[in-house]
């Protein structure tokens, strides 16, 4: 059931405010008295309604002693600033890399291959449903984009839901990737979706509405995605032009809206949130973005989980699987999340590249079995990094797409016809 909505279109206490069970607290300049749990329906002042935002984002100063959460779910903030025991045990041992627990593919694409007559067999030829082809190869999550209100349907929440729903029934994980657009976003496009608002303060609510409101249809379904990616690939923003990266405010703004979204929806257990940006291997542009993005006070460590990141070595030289482990490695050490790479393939044939491959790369073939050296390879570099655990292959089924964007005709993990080539069982492995 849709929540009914109020006077700003708001079905809902804002992201931006953490509500505290305080006697009193300042809200931009006025001082404002509550008894209860500070909800938007109970702000009567208004400097301090999310209906009434204006500049800038509503400050609580919590006292020490103050319980922080939501009613159901607080912890005392005295009890918040002292670690454990424990914690303070394990901070002098050394850290140890945990296995890839991740080990997935995207696989948006199924359902339009399957409608152009497109069917899936194992490596022995036999016929069967590519998620379970996917699950006896050693794939435990699968990847799903999702977007707002494409014309002809694809990617929508329907879809979505239909498409997770097979996933459920063989025990894989899902993993959603909000594009927060009718149609692709990445570094060179994010549009707003069609009828949203372009300024901040409306377009933040409904970028929290729509993640709840999308969160909770996925929970009416049955489906409980392990992870949740607020937005694709968005080193140079989201929404444009409100969230472009000449406005980090904004961007910061936008991002807490989404993940509280999804804090705040119905779906139990909680997924992982995670950033997704492109260039991993670019240290400069993670810690540039991060630094940026965090240091606004808006957005904050704990709205997060997972840093993802793109790879994809046939766009640049650079691209190196050292420069790959040295950004992985910085971006681990700096800010302790969850380090995943997201996207990444390997071509079976490439004659023309359009770039230089980098040194360190060049020596794997351009086959199934360098397919499966590519991905070892990087597999090794995502577990030698602290709390690095996921790797994600993208549209290894999608067969009327197999250059998946780049200058090599052939990137999938099936070939024509759909039988799958012997690479799949790389996830065995890794």
């Amino acid at each position: 059931m849709i929540p009914r909505l109020n006077r700003k279109g708001n079905s809902h206490t804002p992201p931006h405010f953490q509500r505290h069970k305080l006697a009193n607290h300042v809200c931009q300049g006025f001082r404002c008295r509550q008894k209860r749990w500070l909800t938007a329906s109970r702000v009567t002042n208004p400097g301090c309604g999310p209906g009434f935002q204006q500049s800038r984002e509503i400050a609580l100063m919590p006292r020490l002693g103050t319980w922080i959460g939501s009613p159901t779910h607080h912890i005392p903030l005295s009890t918040m600033l002292l670690p454990s025991l424990s914690t303070l045990l394990l901070a002098g041992l050394p850290a140890v890399n945990a296995a890839i627990t991740y080990k997935g593919v995207d696989w948006s694409s199924l359902l339009i291959e399957e409608r152009a007559g497109m069917s899936f067999k194992d490596v022995n030829g036999n016929t069967k449903p590519l998620e379970r082809i996917l699950v006896e190869n050693g794939v435990n999550t699968v990847r799903q984009r999702v977007w707002v209100n494409p014309s002809n349907g694809e990617y929508n929440m329907d879809y979505n839901i239909q498409l997770a729903r097979r996933a459920k029934a063989v025990g894989l994980g899902v993993y959603i990737d909000f594009h927060y657009s009718d149609t692709w976003a990445d570094p060179g496009k994010q549009g707003i979706p069609s009828g949203w608002p372009t300024d901040i303060d409306n377009l933040s609510w409904k970028l929290y509405n729509y993640t709840l409101e999308s969160c909770n249809r996925f929970q009416d379904a049955g489906i409980q995605p392990t992870i949740i990616s607020i937005g694709n690939e968005i080193t140079p923003g989201l929404l444009w032009p409100t969230g472009r990266i000449n406005n980090w405010g904004n961007i910061a703004r936008l991002l807490r809206s989404a993940a509280w979204g999804i804090k705040d929806s119905r779906l139990s257990p909680k997924p992982k949130i995670m950033i997704h940006l492109d260039n991993g291997w670019n240290w400069n542009t993670q810690n540039n973005w991060y630094t940026n993005v965090l240091r606004q006070g808006t957005f904050e460590a704990s709205d997060y989980d997972i840093m993802g990141v793109s790879f994809y070595p046939f766009y640049s030289e650079a691209a190196s699987l050292s420069a790959l482990k040295t950004s992985l490695t910085n971006m681990a050490n700096t800010w302790g999340k969850e380090i995943q790479v997201v996207e990444t393939n390997w071509p079976v044939q490439c004659p023309n590249p359009r770039y230089q491959f980098p040194a360190d790369v060049r020596s794997i073939p351009f086959s199934e079995a360098g397919q499966v050296q590519y991905v070892t390879k990087v597999a090794d570099v995502v577990r030698s990094v602290n709390r690095g655990n996921g790797l994600f292959y993208w549209e290894p089924a999608w067969l009327n797409n197999a250059a998946l964007g780049s200058s090599c005709p052939e990137n999938t993990m099936f070939a024509w016809g759909g039988r799958a080539r012997s690479s799949i069982s790389v996830f065995q492995r890794i």
